[in-house]
């Protein structure tokens, strides 16, 4: 087989649906060539998900894989941190996340993609938009001109940002959330489904309703323990 060989961390549904991304990708030409998942649960170390082995825990991809590429495949509003706690533990240069794009996204040629990435299919980008390194966006985003998603942020599917929007580092936007122009998502914040968001929205914070309120703060040692030390 040919391709850069590459190696999804995580066996989640997300992992599953990268799975399928890559698979698109490869219909054109075979850019990638999937070696296998990894994960830190042991229970799951031989397994098989979505047709690839899961070889063993993450340390394998600095260990045993040096030459593979790699994404990061984990994403809930719950664990929001988790793919922060994985690059800051693994500590591999940035050129080992390459962007993976499924071909039937629509991105502007203005838009800058940065390592890491995932977008699924269905997004749309329409002018001057940043995705920041290791941001996760699920099917049928849309983000439109002068928005700014930051490191880790996870749009689920359906989100849509007026223009100006500025997602922190970390936020997780719920499915068919929306947000209205020139509003500011704070760091690891969590905004619900279907949630209207007409005002800024503090880091730490979960808001969610029609329009979202805020309903509770995150304590904010816990929320912000993957900044720390791992």
């Amino acid at each position: 087989m040919t391709g850069r060989p590459l190696l999804l961390i995580g066996t989640s549904g997300l992992a599953r649906e990268v799975v399928a991304l890559v698979t698109a990708l490869n219909q054109g030409s075979a850019a990638w060539r999937l070696i296998g998942l990894l994960d830190d649960d042991p229970q799951r170390h031989g397994r098989t998900v979505a047709g690839l082995p899961v070889l063993g825990p993450p340390e394998l991809a600095r260990d045993a894989y040096p030459d593979a590429a790699l994404a990061l495949c984990t994403a809930s509003p719950a664990d929001r941190s988790s793919r922060y706690r994985l690059a800051r533990r693994l500590g591999l240069p940035t050129d080992r996340y390459p962007p993976l794009v499924h071909p039937a996204a629509v991105l502007a040629p203005s838009t800058a993609v940065e390592p890491g990435v995932v977008v699924l299919a269905g997004t749309v980008t329409t002018a001057d938009v940043i995705i920041g390194a290791h941001t996760v966006l699920m099917p049928a985003c849309v983000l439109t001109h002068d928005d700014v998603v930051d490191a880790f942020a996870t749009l689920a599917s359906g989100a849509r940002l007026g223009g100006g929007v500025r997602v922190g580092t970390g936020a997780y936007v719920g499915a068919a959330a929306a947000v209205r122009e020139d509003c500011r998502l704070g760091e690891w914040c969590v905004v619900g489904m279907g949630s209207v968001v007409l005002r800024d929205v503090p880091a730490f914070e979960t808001w969610w309703g029609t329009p979202a309120r805020r309903q509770r703060a995150e304590l904010r040692a816990g929320a912000a323990a993957p900044l720390g030390e791992v």
